[in-house]
C-alpha cells in the first residue's frame, strides 16, 4: 500500500511544493474534506489558480495576497463543480478579470443513463450556479508566460471533472478523482462508477507522469501505484457486494450495513451513495437487476446468468 503523508498543514498555510507551484489550504477542514481544499497557484508572472476553493473571505484573501508586485491572476482553473472546489471562482474572476476554464456546468458530462431516474437521490455539494467562461474538451491545452496545462475529462466523480496535466512539472492536478488520504465518494446521478474507473484506467495508462497534486491531502508521489490501489479497491467492493447478493436481495442501505462495518458514523451516508454507485454500473453490467425501478429504495439481486 502507498505511503500517505500525514497532512499537518494549518488553513492559510502556503507551501512551496516545486519551482512556480504553490498550494494555498482553504479552511473548510470536514469528513469529506480532509484538512480542506488544495488551492494551487501555478506560476511566476501569470498565475493560473486551481480549484480557488469554497466562498469563504479569509481564503479569498490569502490567494490575493500570495501575489507580489510582478503577479497577475490570468486563468482560474476548476476541476469540478463541487461546493469546496468551485465557488469562490466566480468572485476571483470578477476582482481580477481573469476567465474560468473548466468542462461545463454542473450536469455537464454526466452519464446519460442518470436521466432515466426518478429514486436516485443525490445533488451533495454540487455548485448548481458554476457556468465557466471557456468551456474545454479533453486535451485542450492553456498556457500562461511560463507553464501550460492539458485537460484530461476525467468523469466519475462527477460528470464534469478534469484532470490537469503539468508537463513542466511531470504532473497532474487531480482534483478528486484521485486522492492519497481516502478513495473518492461517487454519488449518482452526478458521480458514476463506470466513468470513475475508465478515467482511473485512462490514467494508468500514462506514461511519464511522476506526482499527482490532489484537490484534498498531500502530494502522491507514487501515482501508479495508488491508481492500482484505488482500482483494487472498487472491484474489492464489487465482490463483497456480489458476495452478500448471493445470500439474499438486498437494498442498498442494508448493503452498507452490512458492507461497511468500521466506518466513521459520518461517513456512512458516503458510503451508501457508493454502493448505490457499483449497484448501477452492476445493473448496467447486467449482474444485478432492481426490483422495480432503480434508486435508493430498489430491492437488488443477482442475475444467475452472468
Amino acid at each position: 500500500m502507498a505511503t500517505v503523508t500525514p497532512d499537518t498543514r494549518k488553513a492559510g498555510a502556503i507551501t512551496q511544493l516545486a519551482p512556480g507551484l504553490r498550494c494555498i489550504l482553504a479552511p473548510n477542514a470536514s469528513p469529506m474534506t480532509y484538512t480542506g481544499t488544495n488551492t494551487y497557484l501555478l506560476g511566476t508572472r501569470d498565475i493560473a489558480v486551481i480549484d480557488p476553493g469554497p466562498p469563504d473571505e479569509a481564503h479569498l484573501e490569502a490567494i490575493l495576497g500570495a501575489l507580489d508586485a510582478h503577479q497577475r491572476i490570468s486563468h482560474i482553473m476548476v476541476t469540478h463543480s463541487h461546493i469546496d472546489h468551485s465557488p469562490l471562482a466566480m468572485v476571483l474572476a470578477q476582482i481580477t478579470g481573469a476567465k474560468v476554464y473548466g468542462f461545463g456546468d454542473s450536469r455537464a458530462g454526466r452519464a446519460p443513463v442518470m436521466a432515466s431516474f426518478t429514486d436516485v437521490g443525490g445533488g451533495e455539494g454540487v455548485d448548481a450556479t458554476f457556468m465557466p467562461d471557456i468551456s474545454l474538451a479533453h486535451e485542450d491545452c492553456v498556457s500562461g508566460s511560463d507553464w501550460s496545462l492539458t485537460a484530461l475529462h476525467t468523469p466519475g466523480h462527477m460528470g464534469n471533472h478534469l484532470c490537469f496535466h503539468w508537463p513542466q512539472g511531470d504532473a497532474i492536478f487531480t482534483g478528486d478523482l484521485v486522492m492519497g488520504w481516502a478513495t473518492s465518494m461517487v454519488s449518482p446521478p452526478d458521480g458514476h462508477l463506470t466513468d470513475f474507473m475508465i478515467s482511473l484506467e485512462m490514467l494508468a495508462a500514462r506514461n511519464g507522469d511522476e506526482i499527482y497534486y490532489s484537490g484534498h491531502g498531500q502530494p502522491i508521489t507514487a501515482p501508479v501505484e495508488r491508481l492500482q490501489e484505488l482500482l483494487s479497491h472498487r472491484r474489492m467492493r464489487e465482490t463483497q457486494i456480489l458476495d452478500a447478493l448471493r445470500r439474499e436481495p438486498l437494498t442498498p442501505k442494508t448493503l452498507t450495513d452490512r458492507i461497511y462495518t468500521d466506518i466513521n458514523p459520518a461517513l456512512l451516508r458516503a458510503a451508501e451513495r457508493n454502493v448505490l454507485a457499483h449497484l448501477i454500473d452492476l445493473t448496467e453490467r447486467k449482474k444485478v437487476k432492481p426490483d422495480g425501478k432503480l434508486g435508493t429504495s430498489a430491492v437488488f439481486s443477482l442475475i444467475t446468468e452472468f
